[in-house]
């Protein structure tokens, strides 16, 4: 019997590759100058310089741009219907934001059909993959009854393998007066209905959702079902989330805009990553997160866009790259990091935000000879060419 290898394609002189792999390159970012990346089906088979590439199936000439691998974008609410912009447009003239605004996407979600949402979740995704986004995880949280959150993760599972269960994002109108009800419902039937379809349980443990005791019962009642934990922690100032994400071995702490010195040092001592979600805080002109405390105290830091229509309504990487630089204190080079193999370890994932033999091979071109220009040149669509799972878009 004979067995077929899958056909080879190998991308050459690629002016400076991001590898992420310090056994392969130049410092963290494991930089190859004038490299090459062979491809055999959906993996990445071998990298180094072009001089030594091997002979493959196909070629493709990088011609002197630079390349890294596709971004992970650990934190997105793409399941959702309807529109915010004049809540935008009032927010930009002054009111500041809270919580309360998810209500409005929440009716809207709970009137749309299953078409209208499986539409809305495609086009986000192709809308970030042409951005050079490869992973991609997304959550529920706009239904936030049974039936809607679990139609939420079955059109979401329906996309992605990067799945979460927010049952907790808010407490919904209709248990306004019974919060702890609500809070059974969602470790009850709620995440009877909704563990099958995803892999993570996330709480929005913040003023104007829910507390710590709260959001323990959430999280340790997922994890009981085999959920592993998330937490939207310290956003709008500071609180318990990041003490209880470390606490309960979260795979990550999302926002972290409010830090205390033990918070930062809770997260340097963890597994727990901090993914800074840069969009947040361009779009409610709120503080910014600093990174830099975190970073230099040796906590591994992720971005992301946060996604979702209102609060951080982008989906571009890129964008929240320069943001991260600008704004919270990252170099190029950690933003970079952070936006693929920082997003990697936040989905606790080894196959991908990194350009190695046997990783997946998701990669990008930019029409640039560095990955710098990404914050050099902020707002330009520098992606040229993306690899997903070894097929070129």
């Amino acid at each position: 019997m004979t067995t077929t290898s899958a056909p080879t394609t190998a991308i050459t002189h690629i002016a400076q590759l991001v590898t992420n792999d310090p056994s392969l390159g130049a410092g963290p970012l494991g930089l190859i100058q004038d490299a090459a990346v062979v491809i055999e089906g959906d993996r990445i088979a071998w990298v180094g310089t072009s001089s030594k590439a091997p002979a493959t199936d196909n070629a493709v000439d990088a011609a002197g741009r630079a390349g890294l691998p596709g971004f992970v974008d650990s934190h997105s609410h793409l399941v959702f219907a309807g529109d915010r912009t004049a809540e935008f447009n009032a927010r930009m003239s002054g009111r500041p934001y809270s919580a309360g605004g998810i209500r409005t996407t929440v009716a809207a979600t709970r009137a749309a059909g299953d078409d209208e949402l499986h539409a809305n979740v495609a086009r986000y995704l192709a809308e970030g993959l042409r951005q050079g986004t490869t992973t991609q995880e997304t959550k529920s949280g706009y239904g936030l009854t049974v039936e809607d959150e679990a139609r939420a993760l079955r059109i979401a599972a329906a996309h992605t393998d990067e799945v979460t269960f927010l049952g907790a994002h808010i407490v919904p109108p209709d248990y306004a007066d019974d919060p702890a009800g609500y809070v059974e419902l969602v470790t009850g039937p709620m995440l009877d209905a909704c563990a099958p379809h995803a892999r993570w349980v996330d709480v929005f443990c913040e003023r104007g959702a829910f507390d710590g005791d709260q959001a323990r019962a959430v999280l340790t009642a997922g994890k009981a079902r085999g959920l592993v934990p998330r937490v939207h922690a310290n956003q709008l100032g500071h609180g318990p989330g990041v003490q209880l994400a470390v606490e309960l071995g979260a795979a990550s702490a999302d926002h972290c805009t409010h830090l205390s010195h033990a918070d930062i040092d809770a997260l340097a001592q963890s597994d727990t990553v901090a993914t800074l979600l840069p969009g947040a805080e361009f779009s409610t002109r709120a503080t910014w997160p600093d990174a830099r405390p975190l970073l230099d105290a040796g906590a591994t830091v992720a971005l992301s866009t946060d996604c979702n229509p209102g609060s951080s309504f982008t989906s571009s990487m890129p964008f929240c790259i320069a943001l991260a630089v600008r704004d919270m204190g990252m170099t190029p080079d950690e933003a970079v990091w952070s936006a693929t193999a920082g997003g990697a370890r936040a989905l606790r994932r080894t196959d991908v935000g990194r350009i190695a033999p046997g990783a997946r091979a998701d990669l990008l071109l930019l029409d640039a000879p560095s990955h710098v220009h990404l914050a050099y040149r902020p707002g330009v669509p520098l992606v040229t060419d993306v690899w997903h799972k070894g097929v070129r878009l």
